[in-house]
């Protein structure tokens, strides 16, 4: 059997995905059932769009489904009470990006929980990959379509 991949979590994540699993198996998959029998009741299923369309609906909702089941699964929940010296999943850092002086706070998340809009960066992105394990001071180029950065880790919480 192969090793399987954990899904690093925040309490929070795990609580939306779970609400996603729930409302996924509650009210989407009815929905879907019920297009379904709508689209048999209009007859003939082979030329029949509408019963195509609720079909691939359904694969899509039934692999969705699984694919939050699998996450739940292998949620392995990070600690954010702990506070350290070294940046680590979970950890709230700013950073200071030295070529344009500009300070960006980010906070370490599992890949699924990633949502660079709300910086919320994967370990797993190269910024994610490059500050874990570093110190307050410490200095790391990171490689960018535009170029290397480089950043300077002013604090960790």
């Amino acid at each position: 059997m192969a090793d399987v991949k954990e899904t690093l979590l925040t309490a929070e994540g795990l609580k939306k995905l779970e609400d996603e699993l729930a409302y996924y198996k509650s009210v989407r998959r009815i929905e879907v059932s019920q297009r379904i029998k709508t689209a048999i009741e209009y007859g003939d299923i082979s030329e029949n769009s509408e019963y195509d369309d609720a079909k691939n609906e359904q694969a899509f909702i039934e692999g969705h489904i699984s694919e939050l089941e699998n996450k739940i699964n292998t949620a392995k929940i990070i600690d954010e009470s702990v506070k350290g010296d070294v940046v680590s999943v979970g950890s709230k850092v700013t950073v200071l990006d030295t070529m344009y002086n500009d300070e960006l706070e980010y906070v370490i998340v599992g890949s699924s929980e990633a949502d660079p809009f709300n910086n919320r960066i994967s370990n797993e992105s190269p910024v994610g990959k490059a500050i874990l394990g570093k110190r307050q001071g410490d200095e790391v180029e990171v490689s960018t379509p535009d170029g290397p950065v480089t950043f300077k880790v002013l604090a960790i919480q």
